[in-house]
């Protein structure tokens, strides 16, 4: 199976959206944030591992204590998934830090305050004229 077969990505795709769903409404772990999402499931094409890209909304305390808690569950989390899709080998989890959408976030508001700021240097100039 090549690595962007057609195959692999609708697995990944299951694997995601399993996977946000055990998360949601399965792992009773407290340290794990309300505002938890899966971004992505990366399926190794031989289905041994799963790179798992989470986005957690809150400060860096919520983030660490999310990846600690999904980390301490992650036999448990990866039972759940061989219980719900039907793969030859259920992958290995190993869960990262996806900070993209805060990052994006980021760099949307500093565009618009830059904006905001031209906007007005234009007024000041408009007015002098």
């Amino acid at each position: 199976m090549r690595k962007n077969s057609v195959k692999n990505t609708r697995i990944n795709e299951a694997v995601k959206e399993e996977l946000s769903s055990i998360i949601r409404n399965s792992v009773k772990d407290p340290r794990i944030a309300m505002m938890t999402s899966v971004t992505e499931a990366i399926v190794a094409p031989d289905l041994k591992t799963c790179k798992v890209m989470i986005s957690v909304l809150g400060d860096e305390k919520a983030k660490s204590d999310t990846m600690t808690g999904l980390r301490s569950s992650a036999k448990f989390i990866r039972h759940e998934l061989a219980v719900r899709l039907n793969l030859r080998n259920t992958p290995e989890l190993t869960f990262r830090l996806d900070e993209s959408i805060e990052y994006g976030v980021n760099m949307s508001k500093r565009i618009d305050e830059v904006m905001e700021e031209d906007r007005k240097k234009h007024e000041v100039s408009d007015e002098q004229n």
